[in-house]
């Protein structure tokens, strides 16, 4: 009985977060709330796991939310610089701190 009343308020704060990512006014509070459904999917994910009698579903919310924190790394890298590889002033930059020696050629 707890898991079923877990699994709607679950339902409800996901639905919750996706009227904030639909009218969220910055990119940023986009990006959080649908960081936030796949937090709130990886609990679900687990809860029908144990309603369901299948305790092993917890590995797939675990990788699920790897790949949720992966992916917001990415959409956040790509806000910033509009670029997933690296950004070619900042490493130079990097690169000239670290090594102030220039080498012989």
């Amino acid at each position: 009985m707890k898991y079923e009343v877990t699994a709607i308020a679950l339902v409800v704060a996901l639905l919750l977060a996706l009227m904030r990512a639909v009218r969220g006014p910055t990119t940023f509070d986009r990006i959080l709330a649908v960081n936030a459904m796949g937090t709130i999917a990886v609990l679900l994910i687990a809860v029908s796991g144990f309603l369901t009698g299948r305790p092993d579903w917890l590995d797939l919310a675990l990788i699920y939310a790897l790949l949720n924190f992966i992916g917001t790394l990415a959409v956040l890298k790509f806000i910033r610089y509009r670029n997933l590889g690296l950004d070619g002033g900042l490493e130079r930059r990097h690169q000239e701190e670290m090594f102030p020696w220039k080498p012989p050629r």
